[in-house]
Order: C-alpha cells, then sequence, then structure tokens
C-alpha cells in the first residue's frame, strides 16, 4: 500500500522524470544498431562460422557476391572492373582478364574458365570483400558497387540481401507503429468506456516502448525481426495491463469520494494480478533464450523486457496520467458496445457438451496440420523479399544466365599436393547439380607449374595454411537437393584433407536448418514447462494447469496448422517463436477465467453457477484483451512487403481470436466435464461437494 500512496503522492515527479527519460530513450534507439544477416546467430563452434573466420582471416575475404552485367563491351567491363576494384573494403574482384596477365599463353587457359564468366549477354565478376557479410562497411561497399555500375548492373549474395532488406525495413518500420497504434485505438474506442482513455493509454505505453528500445543499446545490437516486432508486441501484449488499472479505479472511484485514495487502492490491486499476469508472458519470450539459434535470444530478452517495462509503466506513468487528466477522462466516458453477456452465456454451459465434442473432432487433424507445416518452413532467406527488389532479380539472372544458384567455398590444407587437389574437384564435379569448381588449378591446368604464377595471382586463392576453391551450384540455398549436395562435398573434403571445410551461404543454411529444428522442440517444451509451473503455483492446482495448458495448446495446433491445409510455406523462425507467444500471451484470458470460476466455487455455488459466473463476467475483459493483440498485429500483417513480418504477425492476430474463442467456447466446457477432478486436485477447494447442482437462472 505505501507503493501506491507514494506513486499517488509524486505523480508529476513521476511524470516530468518519464519525459526526460524520453531523450536519451531516444538516442539509445537510435544508436542501436540492427543486424539484418540471420546466418549472424549461428553458434560460434560450428564449422561453417569457424570457416567464414578463417577465409577472413587467411586471405582477407569475408563477404562475397558476384555482379552480373548485361550488354556490355568487354573493354568496358575491364573499366568497370578497375572501379569496383578501388571501392574501399573491396578486397579481390576475378573476371577473366584477372588472369590475362599470366606469362601463360591465353589460348592454354581451359575452356570451361572463360564460359564460368561469360554467357552470350552477359558477363560475370566474383568480388570479394575484407569485411563480414552484415557489415556496415560491406553494405556501403555494395550500395557503391550498385551506384557505378548503374541499371546494368545486378548484385547477389548475402550482402545484397541484408542491404535490400535493410532498406525495406527501414521504410516500414515507420509505418508498423502507425498501424498498430491506429488500429488499438480504433479498438479500445469501441469497446472500452470513453474516448479519452485510448489516448492516455496509449501515451503511457508509448513511453514505455521507447525505454524499452532505447536500452536496447546495452545489448550492442538486436535484429531486424526484433526491430520491427518489438515494438508493435509490446503494445500487444502490456495493453492488457492498463485495462485492469482503469477498470480497477472505475471500481474504486464508486467506494471512496476521493480520486487520489481510489486511485491508491486500484494500483495495490492491479500491481498483484498485472504481476500474476505478466509472468506467463516473461516466461514465454524467456523461453526463446533457450534457442541456440540466437535470434531467439536477441527477441525473448528484448521482448521480456519490454513486459516488465509495460508493468512499471502501468503502476506508476499510467496512473499519474490518469488522476492529471481525472475531469476530461470522466466527462469523456461512453458506453461499451460489448453487451451484458449473461445469457450468452448460459447457453453455452446448457450445451457444454458439443463444444467437447468440437474439441475431440478437431484435435487430431489441428495437430496434423500443425506437425506437416513444422516441416514445410521455407530457410531461404530470399524468399521473404518482394520479387521487385534487386537482390531477386540479380538471383534469378544468376541462375537464369549462368546455370549458378548457389556458391560454396572450399578451405583446404595448401600442402596439398596438386595432383590430390585436382583429384579432390574432379570427385566434386561428378556430384549432382555441381556446375564446376574453380581453383589455382583451373586457372593453370595439369601442364603449367604453380610456380611460374606471379605472386599477386597466386595470393587470391592460396595462403601458407589454405587453399581456396569455389563451387558453384545449380541448386537453391536451403533445398533438399543442396543439403544433400552439401553432405556429399564434405564427405569428399574430409576424404583428403580431414581439417578441410565447406563454407558459404548454402553450408551456413543447412547448418541453420539441423540447428532450428532442435531448438523448435526444445523452446516448446521449456515454455510449456515453465508456464504449466507458473500455472500450479497460480492457481494451486495440479490438474488446471494440464486443461488450461491443453486449451491453448489446441489453439496454436490450429494456428500453425492452417498454413498446410491452405498451402502456405512459413519462415523457419515462425512456429518457433508463435508457439512460444501465442501460449504465453494468451494463457492469461484462462487464468482470468479459471481464478474467478475458482473463487466461485470456493464461495459454495455449484459448478453450473461457478462456470457460467466466471464466463459471463469474464467475456468483456477477454475480448478487449484479444481483440486489442488482433489489431495491434493485423494491420501490420496486411501492410508488410517482408514475409516474415507478415506471417508471424498475421498468425499472432490470428492466434488471438483463435485462443480468444477457445477460452470462452471450450474451457468452460473443460470445467463443466473435469469439475470434480479440479476440485479433488487443487488447494482450498477439497471440500467442496460436487454431487450439488442448482441450474443456472
Amino acid at each position: 500500500m505505501q507503493f501506491s500512496k507514494t506513486v499517488v503522492k509524486f505523480r508529476i515527479p513521476i511524470l516530468i522524470l518519464t519525459v526526460i527519460l524520453m531523450i536519451p530513450s531516444v538516442i539509445g534507439m537510435v544508436a542501436t544498431r540492427v543486424n539484418y544477416d540471420m546466418l549472424n546467430y549461428l553458434p560460434g563452434d560450428m564449422e561453417t562460422v569457424v570457416g567464414q573466420k578463417e577465409l577472413l582471416k587467411d586471405f582477407n575475404k569475408g563477404a562475397f557476391s558476384f555482379i552480373i552485367l548485361e550488354e556490355m563491351p568487354e573493354k568496358d567491363v575491364a573499366k568497370l572492373k578497375e572501379k569496383i576494384a578501388e571501392v574501399e573494403h573491396v578486397d579481390t574482384v576475378l573476371w577473366y582478364n584477372s588472369f590475362a596477365d599470366l606469362s601463360v599463353p591465353m589460348e592454354i587457359l581451359p575452356d570451361e574458365f572463360y564460359s564460368a564468366f561469360n554467357t552470350e549477354n552477359s558477363t560475370m565478376m566474383a568480388v570479394f570483400f575484407d569485411t563480414g557479410t552484415s557489415d556496415d562497411l560491406t553494405m556501403k561497399a555494395v550500395q557503391q558497387i550498385r551506384s557505378i555500375c548503374g541499371r546494368q548492373c545486378y548484385v547477389s549474395g548475402m550482402t545484397a540481401l541484408v542491404v535490400d532488406l535493410k532498406d525495406l525495413c527501414e521504410k516500414e518500420e515507420p509505418i508498423y507503429v502507425a498501424l498498430a497504434v491506429i488500429l488499438a485505438c480504433i479498438a479500445m474506442f469501441a469497446l472500452l468506456d470513453g474516448w479519452l482513455v485510448p489516448i492516455v493509454f496509449l501515451t503511457s505505453i508509448g513511453a514505455m516502448i521507447l525505454l524499452n528500445l532505447g536500452t536496447n543499446y546495452f545489448l550492442g545490437e538486436i535484429s531486424y525481426i526484433t526491430k520491427a516486432l518489438s515494438a508493435v508486441l509490446q503494445l500487444a501484449v502490456t495493453m492488457d495491463y492498463s485495462i485492469f488499472l482503469w477498470h480497477s479505479y472505475n471500481e474504486q472511484r464508486e467506494i471512496f469520494s476521493d480520486n487520489k485514495e481510489a486511485m491508491s487502492v486500484a494500483i495495490k490491486k492491479t500491481l498483484t494480478s498485472v504481476v500474476g499476469s505478466s509472468i506467463t508472458t516473461i516466461a514465454g519470450f524467456i523461453a526463446l533464450c533457450f534457442m541456440s539459434f540466437t535470434l531467439g535470444k536477441d527477441l525473448g530478452i528484448v521482448m521480456a523486457k519490454g513486459v516488465i517495462f509495460g508493468v512499471i509503466g502501468c503502476v506508476t506513468v499510467l496512473p499519474s496520467l490518469i488522476l492529471v487528466l481525472d475531469k476530461p477522462l470522466q466527462k469523456t466516458k461512453h458506453r461499451s458496445i460489448i453487451p451484458n453477456m449473461s445469457k450468452f452465456a448460459k447457453k453455452i454451459v446448457t450445451v457444454f457438451p458439443v463444444f467437447l465434442i468440437i474439441f475431440a473432432i478437431m484435435i487430431f487433424p489441428a495437430y496434423y496440420g500443425y506437425n506437416k507445416a513444422n516441416n514445410e518452413v521455407y530457410y531461404d532467406l530470399g524468399e521473404c523479399l518482394p520479387d521487385e527488389m534487386n537482390y531477386v532479380i540479380s538471383n534469378s539472372k544468376l541462375s537464369e544466365d549462368f546455370g549458378i544458384a548457389s556458391t560454396h567455398m572450399i578451405l583446404t590444407n595448401s600442402k596439398l599436393s596438386s595432383k590430390s587437389v585436382r583429384d579432390m574437384m574432379a570427385e566434386m564435379e561428378n556430384v549432382d547439380g555441381v556446375k564446376y569448381v574453380l581453383g589455382l588449378e583451373s586457372v593453370i591446368g595439369s601442364r603449367v607449374p604453380e610456380e611460374i604464377l606471379p605472386e599477386r595471382i597466386k595470393s587470391i586463392l592460396k595462403s601458407d595454411r589454405y587453399e581456396l576453391l569455389l563451387i558453384n551450384s545449380e541448386y537453391k540455398p536451403a533445398s533438399d537437393e543442396a543439403n544433400e549436395q552439401i553432405t556429399k562435398l564434405n564427405s569428399i573434403v574430409k576424404s583428403y584433407d580431414k581439417g578441410g571445410m565447406v563454407i558459404g551461404e548454402a553450408p551456413c543454411m543447412k547448418d541453420m536448418i539441423e540447428t532450428t529444428d532442435r531448438d523448435f522442440r526444445v523452446v516448446t517444451v521449456v515454455s510449456i514447462i515453465a508456464i504449466f509451473v507458473i500455472i500450479l503455483l497460480v492457481e494451486k492446482s495440479i490438474s488446471l494447469p494440464f486443461i488450461l495448458i491443453a486449451v491453448i495448446e489446441f489453439g496454436i495446433f490450429i494456428n500453425l496448422g492452417i498454413p498446410h491445409y491452405t498451402g502456405q510455406s512459413m519462415a523457419f523462425i515462425t512456429p518457433i517463436c508463435i508457439s512460444t507467444i501465442q501460449l504465453g500471451a494468451t494463457v492469461d484470458y484462462a487464468i482470468l477465467m479459471t481464478t474467478r470460476y475458482k473463487s466461485e466455487r470456493i464461495a459454495g455455488n455449484d459448478k453450473n453457477t461457478a462456470v457460467w459466473t466466471a464466463l459471463y463476467t469474464s467475456i468483456p475483459s477477454i475480448i478487449v484483451s484479444g481483440m486489442g493483440l488482433f489489431a495491434s498485429t493485423f494491420g501490420v500483417a496486411l501492410y508488410s512487403d517482408i514475409e516474415i513480418i507478415s506471417s508471424m504477425c498475421m498468425l499472432m492476430a490470428r492466434g488471438a481470436l483463435i485462443s480468444m474463442l477457445l477460452v470462452i467456447l471450450i474451457l468452460p466446457a473443460m470445467f463443466m466435464l473435469f469439475d470434480k477432478i479440479i476440485c479433488k486436485t487443487t488447494l482450498g477447494m477439497t471440500r467442496i461437494n460436487t454431487n450439488s447442482r442448482i441450474e443456472v437462472k
């Protein structure tokens, strides 16, 4: 009670301090680096990640791109090559004329080496950068190359993807927030009882969102998915807390004539319920931190932090705003459009067996679709971009003109004999989908001794420790064919050199597939166990956690199963995040109704009356909460051109509606069916007479 009195007393200083804190928060938000490369979140001890570091260390080569130039004379290409080579952080540009100054006559160079870089209408350069794929300096270099080459230039490679993704995100992200705010406002105008209330709520929540985004600076960097979703998600999942306080304050105003005293009591009551409610949401986000693919940790920490800020704002900033604006808030009240739900609730309780039958019929197809959809996700990060983006067009041209869908790099021991390297290359070229393998041996052939090569040329593909080979593949990264190809290539490399490594975009994606497949199982189990324990402690029951989680998990099965039946494919990260977010954010609906059902049974009401009362009193809060989450995410889902963002928001919006309906329709039926078991396994309910029955009036 002392805390709530302190908040009421210092309401003006609290608001002043909040405004002051917005200044460093905005600075911190702007200064926080955003990472657009998903491959950066792979565990650091993986061979593909280690290999990338070795490539940078030994060859000063980090990122890698192909540049396609159309309808350009060779002399102009040669000039352009020199200009590209002068771009800061471009380490090496390989083209046909890179080897023209060899002391070997041009006519004895293998034909496939020329055809690797040229077609009838196009020519291709391979560009290595001395900085990493998603490094800001590499992105700047790619932008400069595009500027130098003009419209005839198409740049492929992960850095090009990152550049296009960054440009699109920076254009769209402010609109995400605007859409979430506008649609959340519309929902609250309709469902709450005041015209000014949504503005006050959003002011308080907005301040907490800024604080959360500002403190991300101390994390070093965040992913673009985290940046795009964190504000929208924080608004969606913490809006309930503001609604709790507002309803509690209005109840206390009818008891106390002094609005300050009413707010003091309201803060005390709200703090208890909000902390209990937020714990499940925080647990869902913390579960993401158990992913070895550290994007989960990135999103989990930021969102868990956001929920904590949401709770703090709800019991400090929001009460202060309400007290300062109390008169206009009271004058602008109106009736909510949600009608009295007692008759509707009575019908649901009366026909509860129907909903149990629906549950029994749907559970197996829902789980089947859910299971199938998890195996139908895509890992090719280029699929998240619209077709008109430069990266997507470049990859299409690379595939159509040169038959290259991905490029792998081999690091093998530089002490291997030329014969062993040639034999290894010959074996690799026989692997399905390998278009060709390029290395020093490709350039000089078997007739030319390596010793006569100028050091400048030799150093491009060989160092003291490693020789670098390039493999161009006809298979797209993350495809089953590419993954099988990489497995075979790895086996060949290891047979010649146990320390040899296959690296590049496609090998990294293969590792990502294996990593996230394990992560999905781990995160699902961790989130269920954590929320099970929380419900067990909150409700003091052994049976209730099973019932509540079963209802919400059923909703998750339906939500994630729909893409399978509609033929849609999700990004690999989507089911992992949605399964935990939907469980953590919407199980509160079930806890709200359960708490009221328990109190009604303990008060002496029979199960019919207890379930009916819990249902009709909870429906308005559940609808407001569910529609708030839906409104905050649905607009972003429709607007975003970034498929990962769009699909995650659509699944969150749909998940909110599904969980809302299941809690209203299925959970009361579960209470009716398992009432005896619940009473026998719940502290404080064991002495209830479960045989008595009074009709609901």
